[in-house]
């Protein structure tokens, strides 16, 4: 993580080139080339905008892909749709809050029902007189229809709302068995991806190289894959702006993903990663973005995965180990415990 030094050094690097490439179509304004944004709007009427070093901190590392996750952005101006959208919600909680609101719901329903049957005594009958407690258990008993037969309704006010809390209870049952079912056959693609990506020269010309790998027994069948770098751009206004360049691979379609494959894209004067240095790269907190996407051939549904590599995850002059061999018997073997080890490559001399 840059510090906070590095990064002042880094903003003010930023505001520097871009008010020296507004200078040059705007020759007859004079612009300052520190912390300060440049002016925007005409002649008359300007304006400067002052970004401290710790909002420029906060803006750099808002924008990072491989630290962010969905929790971790607040989104204003937008209404959480919680129950028209339920089942999303149900399928992206954790399992450990979509088990607490289970049940409290659980606990909440049965709850209002108990209070329901109180307010009508004497139309719940059983073998003692029955308590608060007691009518709770026997919701509980309604809505999910065992029925024991220790305690029955006697009244019509009481059989009506049983009646409800067995339809109630029938639709509740169907729907969270329906969401635990969703959450557990959701397709997912227990695909690896490499710690680090590394930069090797083994053939005399540079190559990107990032490893991933099939950790299921089953086949992932026609298997695309995208790498993308992404810079964090500052524009003449002073707003941030995520740009997007692909990264061409020597094989972006694999038909079989059986073990491992490694994903290797060709540094050469064309690409985006010859054109800008590591200072650049790093300045504009540029990172790598894989996106891997396939049919599991057990399941026969589309599984994906996804990664971003900061650079300071990228070590030049080195290559990934091999974790394939074969074994005296004949048959293959795959060592997953080496997958993210890599060693140093001295590149070839002319």
């Amino acid at each position: 993580m840059l510090g906070e030094g590095e990064m002042k050094r880094i903003w003010r690097r930023l505001n520097e080139r871009r008010s020296s490439s507004f200078r040059e179509t705007q020759r007859d304004e004079r612009h300052e080339t520190r912390v300060h944004a440049p002016p925007v709007g005409g002649a008359s009427g300007k304006t400067k905008r002052h970004v401290s070093t710790k909002e420029a901190i906060r803006r750099f590392r808002t924008h990072a892909f491989d630290e962010k996750k969905h929790a971790d952005v607040v989104r204003l101006g937008v209404k959480d749709a919680l129950w028209s959208d339920l089942y999303h919600h149900a399928l992206t909680a954790s399992w450990m809050a979509f088990t607490f609101w289970a049940f409290m719901s659980y606990v909440l329903v049965n709850l209002l029902f108990a209070l329901l049957y109180a307010l009508v005594p004497g139309e719940v009958t059983g073998s003692h007189p029955l308590s608060f407690l007691d009518l709770f258990f026997f919701s509980v008993q309604t809505l999910s229809t065992v029925g024991y037969g220790g305690m029955v309704p006697s009244g019509v006010v009481a059989n009506v709302i049983v009646s409800f809390e067995v339809l109630l209870g029938m639709m509740v049952n169907a729907l969270a068995a329906g969401a635990v079912f969703a959450r557990i056959a959701r397709p997912r693609a227990r695909i690896i991806f490499s710690d680090r990506a590394v930069i090797s020269d083994e053939n005399g010309v540079p190559a990107l190289c990032i490893r991933i790998a099939n950790c299921r027994r089953s086949l992932i069948l026609s298997v695309d894959a995208e790498v993308a770098l992404s810079r964090l751009i500052v524009t003449h206004d002073g707003h941030l702006e995520r740009r997007f360049e692909p990264l061409t691979l020597v094989q972006a379609h694999v038909p079989v993903l059986r073990f491992a494959f490694v994903l290797a894209h060709v540094v050469t004067e064309v690409s985006p990663l010859h054109r800008y240095s590591l200072e650049e790269l790093k300045a504009e907190e540029a990172e790598i973005i894989v996106t891997v996407t396939g049919t599991d051939e057990a399941m026969g549904q589309t599984v994906f995965a996804r990664t971003a590599y900061a650079f300071d995850k990228v070590l030049h002059n080195h290559r990934f180990v091999d974790i394939i061999h074969t074994r005296p018997s004949g048959g293959l073997s795959v060592d997953y415990s080496r997958f993210h080890d890599i060693e140093a490559h001295i590149p070839p001399r002319d």
